[in-house]
């Protein structure tokens, strides 16, 4: 199996060109011109990581060849748009530290810089939170921590002063404001105003426990835990990811490993085991293992969950693969778009896909973390 995904990965790559990228098929669907984007970000890092534990240089060079497509000479990023405040827009800066290690290309530099002064103006809420994007007022999103985050701490690491508190500050938050104790799952949302017409007007919090946003805000935990040295910062950020799997592990499917796409309702009408937030996850609990944070048998779990969206949604037909179970988009709002509501029928309503990036991306990093694991005797 494992010489049939690397082989659909390159074909992936060979099928790509950084105007056309097979693997977002959001964008591929509404028809819209190439941009700077989270989705092909993701793929980027996924890639990356790839060329790391294969050794197969092919991964790199296309990583590099998209960058080049986007970034001009001076660092500008002429399809990049920092006036709309997306997080979702600086997820995409974090390959540039290791293409920058690895070339000594200028431009990856001062394209970083551009990146950053987006969130040295990006928009906070009263507690110092950055808003998701412009057009969500005081709303905190899960995924956004994901977004921004790592590439925060990237660049602290590289060109900053190594202060990690601000990044710290924003978890604590979000612990402190989206954690649930009952469940021991983080919602979604939080609106730190608790005007917007999906929050709780007393909690702020959105209604429900959508997969792949608490697995967004896992992989950045774990890739957090790789970037900062040994600290306070680190040391808290162990603990709060330690509590978050816990509690995320108790809802795995007994039988797959894998997780449903609203997490805390296994088993009712319409809800289904989704793959990208079960290859988050399981990403997440492989990578805590390795990196000694938590137990053994999370790796365990991580793989045993990363076999179930093999069997379940992994197939091979005339010599190609189809990664199938990923929920293509889920969202809050807009004030424009109440569908988008929060509740556990919106999110089993959004149209499940194949071969998206969103979830083959951590399905490849997940599959990176399965090749890192000791050769059983």
């Amino acid at each position: 199996m494992y010489e049939q995904i690397d082989a659909y990965v390159r074909e992936l790559i060979e099928r790509s060109t950084p105007q056309r990228t097979v693997w977002n098929v959001e964008r591929l669907r509404q028809g819209k011109p190439a941009d700077w984007n989270y989705i092909d970000g993701c793929m980027l890092t996924a890639l990356l990581s790839m060329s790391e534990i294969t050794g197969d240089s092919r991964y790199f060079d296309f990583t590099e060849r998209f960058l080049d497509s986007f970034i001009a000479p001076d660092g500008t990023i002429p399809t990049y748009d920092g006036s709309k405040y997306s997080l979702d827009d600086i997820n995409e800066g974090r390959v540039l530290f290791p293409l920058y290690e690895a070339t000594g290309k200028e431009k990856y530099r001062k394209a970083a810089e551009i990146l950053r002064g987006q969130l040295e103006r990006q928009p906070r809420t009263w507690e110092g939170n950055f808003w998701h994007k412009a057009i969500y007022p005081n709303q905190v999103w899960l995924d956004g921590i994901y977004m921004a985050q790592p590439f925060s701490a990237l660049y602290e690491k590289r060109f900053g002063e190594g202060d990690y508190s601000d990044i710290l500050r924003q978890i604590e938050t979000v612990r402190a404001r989206m954690f649930v104790e009952e469940t021991r799952l983080y919602c979604h949302g939080y609106d730190a105003s608790r005007t917007a017409f999906w929050a709780n007007p007393e909690t702020g919090r959105s209604r429900s426990f959508w997969l792949r946003s608490v697995g967004w805000f896992a992989v950045a935990l774990a890739d957090l835990l790789e970037i900062l040295p040994a600290g306070r910062e680190r040391t808290r950020l162990v603990e709060i990811f330690v509590e978050m799997i816990a509690g995320a592990e108790t809802y795995a499917d007994s039988e797959s490993g894998m997780f449903w796409q609203v997490m805390n309702q296994g088993g009712r009408a319409g809800n289904y085991l989704e793959t990208s937030g079960s290859s988050m996850l399981a990403y997440a609990m492989l990578k805590g293992a390795r990196l000694g944070v938590l137990p053994k048998e999370c790796a365990a779990k991580g793989e045993r969950a990363f076999r179930g969206v093999t069997e379940r949604y992994l197939s091979f037909e005339n010599g190609g693969l189809r990664l199938g179970g990923i929920c293509l988009v889920a969202g809050l709002g807009p004030e424009n778009n109440r569908r988008r509501d929060g509740s556990y029928e919106y999110y089993v309503s959004e149209p499940v896909v194949e071969n998206d990036a969103k979830g083959v991306a951590p399905f490849l990093l997940c599959y990176t973390e399965i090749k890192r694991l000791p050769v059983k005797a």
